[in-house]
């Protein structure tokens, strides 16, 4: 099929406990509307799959109808659907690939499988309803280092090209976004627990020593479970009651240590690889330290580095898989047929 100019998607992504749809023109975005189910969750200390799916059911038509109302569209207007097929939660991502094969044979428009890590890797690229974005004054210069941080994923990509891509490190237990959840748990901070890490972070001074990890290893894959285990049992030895102050200066410790192991990563990477530019994405890059630290290693290599231009596309969102489906319609990767369309759960870049 010939692409045109201006092309509309109609995104959808329920890999997790987002539920979430967009419309996007080409690369820019015209709405992204995100229905989170963090409040049903929170009891639970975690994302419970078949309540993830039930609470997706429920909020997929509205998400959709809201994207197309704030984009001033209608779906038989639509040029393409475009869905995340993994990586995710199995019973969550059935949702939303059920829910696209449905509309794409309704209004018998083309189909677009998204691998949700890759939505991330490109959300830096996403342009804003007006054309305004990270590149919309810089053009890509490849090869581009992308380092994804998120609740389910910690990985080190490198971007020869839109399409070709080299896993060159991942996580070989816990994801960095999975140690921040599970150090909260341990303090008792509730769910989720990665930003409430975070915030305390801010105001507390790292006064307990823990290991980085892998700080010794070869290669550039991640580990954070030797960090979980260290501040487990840093936390049993410590007395309590525990005051503010000491969560404020856990959370630093803890957030120092985890940070440095993703930057002795990324530069030993860039070193080795020699991008021409660095991006971030992942819904850990909300942590203000990860992306100082990641500006400064960027500026030790004299090396430009790119986020998304809104924190909305930072977490899981549609409006990153409808830039990259975009991507993807340019290269003519559709599902012919679309009842072949299936989640994996397990995707991955290789």
């Amino acid at each position: 099929m010939k692409i045109k100019k201006n092309f509309t998607i109609l995104a959808i992504d329920t890999s997790c406990d987002d539920t979430s749809a967009a419309i996007t023109l080409n690369d820019r975005v015209l709405s992204n509307v995100i229905a989170s189910q963090v409040e049903f969750h929170e009891p639970y200390g975690g994302v419970y799959p078949m309540l993830a799916k039930r609470k997706h059911q429920e909020f997929i038509e509205p998400a959709i109808a809201e994207a197309l109302r704030r984009a001033g569209l209608r779906c038989f207007e639509i040029d393409a659907i475009a869905v995340t097929i993994g990586p995710g939660l199995a019973p969550a991502l059935e949702v939303g690939v059920t829910k696209a094969k449905e509309l794409a044979k309704k209004f018998k428009k083309p189909l677009i499988g998204v691998n949700h890590m890759e939505g991330h890797l490109l959300s830096s690229f996403a342009r804003n309803s007006k054309g305004i974005g990270p590149f919309s004054k810089r053009k890509p210069r490849f090869p581009i280092l992308g380092l994804l941080v998120s609740g389910g994923h910690t990985q080190l990509v490198l971007m020869m090209d839109f399409g070709k891509y080299q896993l060159i490190g991942e996580t070989l237990d816990d994801a960095a976004g999975e140690a921040f959840d599970k150090v909260a748990r341990m303090l008792d901070l509730g769910y989720p627990g990665g930003p409430i890490i975070s915030e305390l972070a801010k105001k507390g001074k790292p006064k307990y020593e823990l290991p980085v990890p892998m700080i010794g290893s070869r290669g550039f894959n991640f580990s954070f479970s030797g960090l979980k285990t260290a501040c487990f049992y840093k936390l049993q030895k410590l007395p309590k009651p525990w005051n503010k102050q000491f969560y404020c200066d856990f959370a630093v410790s803890f957030e120092k240590a985890a940070i440095e192991a993703l930057m002795i990563k990324l530069k030993r990477a860039i070193r080795a690889y020699r991008p021409k530019q660095i991006i971030l994405g992942g819904g850990v890059i909300n942590n203000l330290r990860l992306r100082k630290e990641a500006r400064k290693a960027a500026r030790q290599f004299n090396l430009e580095i790119f986020v998304p231009y809104d924190k909305k596309l930072f977490t899981d969102n549609a409006a990153m898989i409808g830039v990259c489906a975009w991507h993807q319609a340019k290269r003519k990767d559709f599902f012919k047929n679309t009842d072949l369309l299936d989640r994996k759960p397990n995707l991955n870049f290789n």
